[in-house]
């Protein structure tokens, strides 16, 4: 974890998209917004870095997406390349919020939020897949010493953030993310893997967030070497960046972003 250019772990929001996003990356985020190498390489490497093992392939997929509805599909969709401007409509559309929208990175937004899905099951994820910008302030703690614990304050700094996207409509992000699934897909291939199904991929993203444990007491921290923060309990360290993200969120923040999840997996599931 990060007391410093954090990233939110709001990409739970991103349009289209069931499972989240967080912010538990180093270093700052390109200014631009542009990504050092195209999308496709840059994905394939992240995955080559964090996913050494390859995921075994369904011959067919368990959650295969619904056709979209006739009103749907009269709204043509761009090519992947050209699909930043109607990716950013859609998810104005779903948030209206534009304050929570300021950290959300505008390029290659569908390629990012694929890449960011992909990989909130592992340990860590590099910046330069990063559809966010780091959130304004510090991660607060209690305590001094070796005896400090994440701080109840950090609920205010993550409350805009949490409203935002709980205040969406699961079933319209549902719709939404049909109508785009054939670029969700497309930019999942072109990620390393052609022969995976993404909404496959988004379902156990979310049934992995789920599964984040709900500690009862407040969390220990402690900074390492580099003067970042850890969780001092080893079974909470050794967690995945999306389930750490949530612990950060504080218990009462978590349990309604896990609400918002459960919602958005049976209208994924549904296909409404």
């Amino acid at each position: 974890m990060q007391s410093k250019s954090s990233r939110w772990p709001w990409l739970l929001a991103v349009p289209l998209m069931a499972g989240a996003a967080w912010w538990l990356f180093s270093g700052p985020p390109d200014p631009q917004g542009t990504l050092p190498a195209p999308i496709s390489r840059t994905a394939s490497a992240v995955a080559a870095a964090v996913s050494p093992q390859p995921t075994p392939v369904d011959s067919e997929p368990r959650h295969p997406v619904p056709a979209a509805s006739d009103d749907a599909a009269d709204a043509a969709i761009p090519a992947l390349a050209q699909s930043d401007a109607a990716a950013w409509q859609a998810l104005l559309a779903l948030v209206q919020d534009d304050d929570a929208l300021s950290i959300v990175l505008r390029k290659h937004l569908i390629e990012r939020v694929v890449v960011m899905i992909d990989n909130l099951t592992q340990p860590s994820i590099s910046r330069r897949a990063s559809v966010l910008q780091p959130v304004p302030g510090e991660l607060q703690v209690s305590g001094e010493g070796d005896h400090q614990v994440l701080d109840q304050a950090n609920a205010a700094r993550y409350a805009p953030y949490v409203a935002a996207f709980t205040g969406v409509d699961a079933q319209a992000m549902a719709r939404s993310y049909v109508r785009f699934y054939p670029l969700f897909q497309q930019a999942y291939a072109d990620l390393g893997a052609p022969d995976r199904y993404f909404n496959d991929r988004v379902v156990d993203v979310i049934d992995h967030l789920l599964r984040t444990p709900e500690p009862t007491q407040p969390i220990a921290v402690q900074r390492d070497d580099r003067g970042r923060y850890r969780f001092v309990d080893p079974s909470l360290e050794s967690l995945s960046v999306g389930q750490k993200a949530l612990l950060r969120l504080g218990p009462t923040q978590a349990t309604a972003v896990k609400t918002q999840l459960q919602r958005i997996r049976t209208a994924l599931l549904q296909g409404r």
